[in-house]
């Protein structure tokens, strides 16, 4: 039995190892257990498991009892009874199985579908009955509420088959030149269709219409995906009443709700081979999908690989035995494989031995699949001389390079590098002389860039060697050889500037700090001197006289800092100057201004103090408009607010409104000069 691991997986194959003949005798078996590690290891879980060439599908009875695989060559069906660990029956067929169902709880009643266009039926004792469909087939499945079986091939017809009346119902007419493969809800009896276009096609058996189209192919296509050829649909299988797994032959899985038509998640095996099967696991929330290459495991909800399994031969058909974690596999090759991954679930109950052993291996660990080989490059192999054994039994390719047996590796390298004890040596006696060194500055050279600052830190780190009060103080990492500081002096960015007026003002200050430092390190190494020679108050300066010289360091240090203001400010002088002689001498331009339809321009400063009004908020427009009269807001008896304003007049309006009371104040004129004429007459004719 071998052992694999992947993500702390356990993986253990239970059908590798040599198949022994049953004519040999017991003795001979036990000598050949002693001298083959792989016979030792092998397990046979049931029976001649294996084909006479090779396995193309692989199922499980409903009731777990039974195990039917198919293969060639002859074309055969075989059923292995679980509960007697060993083959029940087998079959020959007239020609090869493309895939099979079984309708019943048992082996007693199955469906084959051949390649050669014929429908077999087989009961409890053997062959039934054999009828033909129009054109080739390439999957079915069976309707349970009304034993329909449904045949999509080379054909836009997906024929139905009633078992009940047998005979032949009105096929189905899909839009797809080609169907690949189907399946059936099991809990509200969708059915649906992968056509050859990359579509998938839903049908209501009920009504007989088509109640869904998803573009597969479309959505399959990512950036990280290189695809050379239309996506067509090559596997497909439903997950409770809203899941829908897809299969594709560029080797994508899209995973879909059915109530949307986007996939929740777009999972690459990167192999760019047809997905072959699709498998729910629901305890775990986990997805199976195949290709002919690898089993992926992964998370429905995360797309996070769980765990993979790399068979040695090409993959066919992939069965996962209900409610437990064994894995059974039709391949290319006369046995069919055999898995158990304990995190899966249970042994199955026909062989409940396996967790024990499980538990055992797993208390007492041995040497892994992988343990006895050594992991070489094509270059390591140029470096040995043995390019020469590729493709040979020796070497097996794997990934970027190939396994070889450690036992051969370590006699050909002490052939090629006898002197390889002397250099192993020689380099534990430089790894222990690098450990010691580990404290100190490792720097051979300045770096490119902050070479001032670099060079700062390394006199401080040598100061700080050479000084005995380091003894008392603990070990703080230098900046140099810290990874989260390696940017500084590698990236030009962080290069410090010192033409800059952050940097002018802030230097005094830093390197008044820094000899403050320096003095105080002094200070403490004569005081320890002093304490050794006698406990009497230390000989040193009077605190008057140290609060004397702090001063003058302040007033040195002020000093400085205004020095540098003085300079910076005449350096800016400079600078407007130049500006100023620089707006001389050019030529200013006219601009022009575009004004929009239908407004009016009055000046520069009205259209300014516009902008400027539209930026603020709406209550402080508000604000202005009542304090210039064109607004007004009073309260209500109801309580609400009401609001009265006054539309602004343009000019042109304005004018016009001018223009009018002029013209009625000349009419009111000339009408009171006509009265007061005719007030004159009327007296001048009395008076006559």
């Amino acid at each position: 039995m071998q052992v694999s691991s992947l993500n702390e997986v356990k993986i253990y194959s239970l059908s590798c190892g040599k198949s022994l003949p049953e004519w040999l005798s017991d003795r001979k078996k036990r000598a050949l257990q002693k001298k083959d590690v792989d016979v030792r290891r092998r397990i046979e879980l049931i029976q001649d498991f294996e084909m006479p060439t090779v396995c193309t599908t692989i199922k499980v009875s409903k009731d777990g009892q039974y195990i039917l695989a198919t293969g060639t060559y002859k074309p055969r069906v075989r059923c292995y009874d679980t509960y007697q660990l060993s083959l029940k029956f087998e079959r020959c067929l007239d020609s090869e199985v493309v895939t099979f169902e079984i309708l019943s709880d048992d082996y007693s009643k199955i469906v084959f579908l051949h390649n050669d266009r014929y429908i077999e039926f087989h009961s409890q004792s053997g062959f039934y009955y054999k009828t033909r469909i129009p054109k080739f087939g390439r999957d079915f499945s069976y309707h349970y509420p009304s034993c329909d079986l449904y045949f999509v091939g080379a054909s836009s017809e997906v024929y139905r088959l009633n078992l009940e009346q047998g005979r032949y119902l009105n096929p189905l007419q899909t839009d797809a030149a080609e169907n690949n493969v189907c399946d059936i809800n099991s809990e509200h009896g969708l059915f649906a269709t992968g056509t050859i276009e990359g579509r998938v096609e839903c049908w209501d058996p009920r009504t007989r219409n088509r109640v869904g189209l998803l573009d597969c192919a479309l959505n399959s296509v990512t950036a990280d995906s290189e695809i050379n050829n239309l996506p067509t649909i090559s596997a497909l299988k439903f997950n409770g009443a809203l899941t829908m797994a897809v299969g594709t032959s560029t080797g994508q899985v899209l995973l879909y709700d059915l109530r949307s038509d986007k996939p929740l998640l777009v999972k690459d095996h990167q192999y760019g081979l047809p997905i072959k099967s699709i498998h729910f696991q629901d305890s775990l929330d986990l997805i199976l999908s195949a290709d002919s290459r690898i089993i992926k495991m992964w998370n429905k909800n995360s797309g996070k690989i769980f765990t993979s399994l790399e068979p040695e031969h090409d993959l066919n058909d992939v069965c996962l035995y209900p409610n437990s974690g064994m894995l059974l596999t039709a391949n290319e090759t006369p046995k069919m494989g055999i898995y158990y991954i304990p995190v899966l679930g249970p042994a199955p109950r026909w062989c409940s031995f396996l967790d024990n052993l499980t538990e055992e291996l797993e208390e007492n660990p041995e040497s892994t699949v992988y343990d006895d080989y050594k992991f070489v490059t094509k270059k390591d192999l140029e470096n040995l001389g043995l390019t020469h054994l590729i493709g040979s039994p020796f070497l097996r390719a794997y990934m970027h390079g190939f396994f070889m047996d450690i036992r051969l590796y370590h006699k050909v390298k002490l052939m090629v590098n006898p002197f390889a004890y002397e250099e192993y040596r020689k380099d534990k006696i430089r790894q222990k002389i690098e450990e010691t060194r580990a404290q100190r500055v490792q720097l051979k050279k300045l770096p490119k860039v902050n070479k001032e600052l670099a060079l700062k830190l390394i006199e401080e780190e040598e100061e700080k060697q050479k000084s005995t009060w380091k003894k008392k103080v603990k070990s703080l990492p230098s900046i140099l050889t810290d990874d989260r500081f390696k940017v500084m002096f590698e990236n030009p960015d962080f290069q410090v500037d010192e033409e800059s007026e952050e940097f002018r003002l802030l230097n005094p200050l830093v390197s008044k700090i820094s000899e403050k430092r320096k003095k105080k390190l002094r200070l403490l190494e004569q005081q320890e001197l002093h304490e050794k020679e006698e406990e009497e108050e230390p000989e040193g300066k009077p605190s008057d006289a140290e609060s004397s010289e702090s001063s003058d360091d302040e007033k040195a240090w002020v000093e400085e800092v205004r020095k540098q203001r003085r300079l910076l400010q005449q350096e800016e002088k400079v600078k407007r100057q130049e500006r100023l002689k620089e707006d001389q001498q050019t030529v200013l331009k006219p601009q022009f201004y575009e004004i929009k339809a239908g407004e009016e321009f009055r000046s520069f400063k009205d259209s300014a103090t516009k902008q400027k009004l539209m930026n603020k908020t709406l209550e402080d427009r508000l604000k202005i408009e009542a304090k210039n009269g064109t607004l007004s807001v009073s309260d209500t008896t109801v309580g609400s607010k009401q609001l009265t304003f006054t539309l602004k007049r343009s000019e042109q309006q304005k004018k016009q409104q001018e223009a009018e009371k002029l013209h009625r104040q000349e009419r009111k004129r000339l009408r009171r000069s006509a009265g007061h004429l005719k007030s004159r007459h009327k007296r001048g004719r009395s008076f006559h």
